[in-house]
């Protein structure tokens, strides 16, 4: 009895171990911290989706949606940038920084989007 509990608790400790994401490789901000970030040099990368974009962004910021990004589109994109991800609410940033995090681009993930943006926009 004692060979089968310890059995399953094996078990069910290398499931929980299966199932837990993998550390992220990229550093996670919150958007009051965008502003710092841009006057450290990084590159404002918006993925939401062009009509999305026009409505309004942040000054300076490139548009790559996150379509693009999921197609190896890195065109317009330099590895010697460093870039704050953005989307509307924070899922596609999270998405777009796993793709170029691992394509080999520096970036940091901005835990909310565009939709909480206070500051100005264009």
């Amino acid at each position: 009895m004692k060979k089968w509990l310890f059995a399953m608790m094996a078990l069910f400790i290398l499931a929980l171990a299966a199932c837990s994401n993998e550390e992220e490789s990229y550093e996670t901000i919150a958007l009051n911290e965008v502003e710092e970030k841009m006057n450290e040099g990084y590159v404002v990368l918006d993925v939401r989706e062009p009509n999305e974009f026009a409505e309004g962004h942040i000054p300076s910021a490139q548009n790559k949606p996150l379509s693009a990004l999921q197609q190896e589109d890195f065109s317009e994109l330099s590895k010697e940038e460093k870039y704050i991800v953005i989307c509307r609410s924070g899922n596609r940033s999270q998405t777009a920084s796993d793709i170029l995090t691992t394509a080999g681009y520096d970036v940091v993930n901005v835990s909310e989007g565009m939709s909480s943006w206070t500051g100005d926009i264009e």
